[in-house]
């Protein structure tokens, strides 16, 4: 009888492949680019949203320490002294306060800043309560009856 001899196998035939393939990794990339083109624009809206919301606040701030100054001094003179305190609050907007009328009522516009990425947004509010934006930035709608929050002019 003869023994059957075993043929010696190779170490390569059991050797694994290890790694992406290229096609794998393009598709990540590709999944990824996607995900960022969508969701970049909705939070840069985002970020605007909130320094619009600092704004606002601001704004009424100023509105309601300029109105206490007015019952003290029966005067809107000063009012940009008063506003200063208020837009110690708000980094992405200016807010400047103008008496009108012969310092019997004032406007107080906040205007976006270049450097936070708010210019061509201006908020407005005047001793009538009365609110207005104008908003001058692609894509973003302003309204002429109140402050728009929203890129379609919305008010809320």
């Amino acid at each position: 009888m003869t023994a059957i001899q075993a043929r010696p196998q190779s170490k390569r035939a059991f050797v694994r492949a290890r790694g992406f393939t290229m096609l794998e990794v393009m598709i990540v990339v590709a999944i990824v680019g996607i995900l960022a083109a969508i969701a970049l624009p909705n939070y840069a809206d985002y970020i605007k949203r909130g320094k619009i919301m600092e704004a606002t606040t601001a704004l009424s701030d100023a509105r309601q320490r300029t109105e206490q100054q007015f019952l003290d001094t029966r005067t809107y003179a000063n009012c940009d002294t008063v506003t200063q305190d208020a837009a110690k609050q708000v980094r992405a907007f200016t807010l400047v306060c103008a008496p009108a009328n012969n310092n019997t009522g004032y406007v107080i516009t906040a205007t976006g800043t270049a450097a936070e990425g708010m210019n061509g947004f201006s908020y407005t509010v005047d001793n009538t309560g009365a609110k207005a934006s104008v908003i001058t930035v692609s894509g973003w709608t302003g309204n002429a009856n109140c402050w728009a929050v929203r890129k379609n002019g919305d008010c809320s």
